[in-house]
This record gives C-alpha cells, sequence and structure tokens, in this order.
C-alpha cells in the first residue's frame, strides 16, 4: 500500500486497439494497487471507463473523465474535478504520447500539420496539464509529477523528427519543474521508457505498415540488450510507482531509463 490515502491523476489512462496493455492503464492499475484513488483521464472515455472498472476490480477507487490534452480548459477541468472529489493532488502522471498514429515522419517527408499535431499532444498537453496541477500542489507544499519521456530523446538513430524533439523537451521541461517547484516541497521526474510492447507502439506500425504483429514484435525484440525482449506497459508502471511513492521523496529531477539497456549503447 505504498500510495494509500494518495490521490492521482493519470492523463492517458486508456489505451488504443491492440493486444498487451498499454504504459497508462498499467500504471492506473498499479496505483489502484497500492492504494491511491485514481481520476483516470483519456480522449476516449470509453476506454478510460474501461481502465476504472479494471481498477476498482483490483479494490481500488477509480473514476473515468474525459479530457482532451490539446484543449487546456479539458485538462483544467479534469484537475478541478479530483479537487472537488477528493480535495487534493499528491500525484500527476502524464502518460501522453503519439508518434507513427500522429503522423510523424522523418524531416524530408515531415509536414507541419504533423508537426504540429504531434508537438501539441506529447508536449503542450503535458505542460498544460503540470500548469492546472502546480496551483493546487503549490498550495499543499506537496505533490510528486511523472512525465513519460522516451529513450528516443538521447538515441542516436532514431528517424522521426517530432517525436524526438517533443521527447527531450520533456526531459528539459521536467528538469525546470523540479527546480522551480523544489522550495514547494513537489517532486518532477520523467521516465524514459525503451522499446516496449503495447498496443500503440506494436500494433499501430502493424497497421500502418500492413504487415503482422508478430513481425513488427520480432524485430523490436531483437534490438533489446536485456534478454532480447520488449518490456511491457508493467515495467513502465512499476517505475511510476516508485517515482509518485514516498519511497522516492529525496530524488527529484531525473530522467529514468526503462529501456532493457538500450541507452547503454549509446556512447
Amino acid at each position: 500500500m505504498r500510495l494509500e490515502g494518495k490521490i492521482a491523476i493519470v492523463i492517458g489512462a486508456g489505451q488504443s486497439p491492440g493486444e498487451g496493455i498499454g504504459n497508462g492503464r498499467a500504471t492506473v492499475l498499479r496505483f489502484a494497487q497500492e492504494g491511491a484513488r485514481i481520476l483516470a483521464v483519456d480522449r476516449d472515455l470509453a476506454s478510460a471507463e474501461e481502465t476504472a472498472a479494471l481498477a476498482r476490480q483490483e479494490g481500488g477507487e477509480c473514476v473515468a473523465f474525459e479530457a482532451d490534452v490539446t484543449r487546456e480548459a479539458t485538462l483544467a477541468t479534469a484537475m478541478q474535478s479530483a479537487v472537488d472529489r477528493w480535495g487534493r493532488i499528491d500525484i500527476l502522471h502524464n502518460n501522453v504520447g503519439v508518434s507513427v498514429g500522429g503522423g510523424d515522419k522523418p524531416i524530408e517527408e515531415l509536414s507541419e500539420e504533423a508537426f504540429d499535431r504531434v508537438s501539441a499532444i506529447n508536449l503542450r498537453g503535458t505542460i498544460m496539464a503540470c500548469k492546472h496541477a502546480l496551483s493546487i500542489m503549490r498550495r499543499q507544499r506537496s505533490g510528486a509529477i511523472v512525465n513519460i519521456s522516451s529513450v528516443a530523446a538521447f538515441e542516436n538513430s532514431y528517424p522521426l523528427v517530432t517525436y524526438k524533439v517533443t521527447k527531450a523537451g520533456m526531459v528539459a521541461f521536467t528538469q525546470q519543474l523540479a527546480l522551480q517547484n523544489a522550495p514547494y516541497g513537489i517532486r518532477a521526474n520523467c521516465i524514459l521508457p525503451g522499446l516496449m510492447d503495447t498496443p500503440m507502439a506494436v500494433d499501430t506500425r502493424a497497421r500502418a505498415s500492413n504487415r503482422s504483429r508478430a513481425e513488427i514484435a520480432a524485430e523490436r525484440d531483437a534490438k533489446v540488450p536485456l534478454r532480447g525482449k520488449m518490456g511491457t506497459g508493467w515495467d513502465v508502471a512499476n517505475a511510476a510507482l516508485f517515482l509518485a511513492s514516498d519511497e522516492a521523496n529525496f530524488i527529484t529531477g531525473v530522467a529514468l531509463p526503462v529501456d532493457g539497456g538500450a541507452l547503454v549503447k549509446i556512447g
């Protein structure tokens, strides 16, 4: 019960169609298992409801909420909804991000529209969510923010422009958050997932390339140093649990790789 009594907001609590479990849904379930009360936020309310129902099966208290990270007002409403219901916000977990599904491309093929769309979802949405959570956390003089970046921020061969740029921006933004809000007792950290076996990462690529899921998964597995196997949403969720919990009480401003050793190869 490492989050007993904590109020958590998970943005990106639903998941795209496909096999396995996404990072956001897995994080909601781990938070619920550890005693948090959770507002499960997603643009797709039906998917958020599925996540909330699974969390309740784990014995947790979880409410689904519809919000679109590209619309700041909906994020502000989500924060206020949590405060109205539970009186505070202890944890904000920002899990929304797209790459191939948002139309991201290598630079010679990249359009303005795709760049703006992916940037708004991947980076601006997190910044605006933090903006509205911080006013509440500062009054409390406590809080933990966990943002999802990616090893793509540092990977030297990642081909898609906007995903890489926005995930690198996430690291810089998290460091800024950590330093500027340390006097308020607020911690901010980010996670850098590597190659993960999630519906968004594998099934989306399979659909976009008209290839089988098994083929995409095998290619990705072969690139992972640790056991030659991708991680799962549970690996990200466990890292998020640690950073959100009081066990990480003296940790702020870190970018934690959860990547099976991928970043070790760089240099």
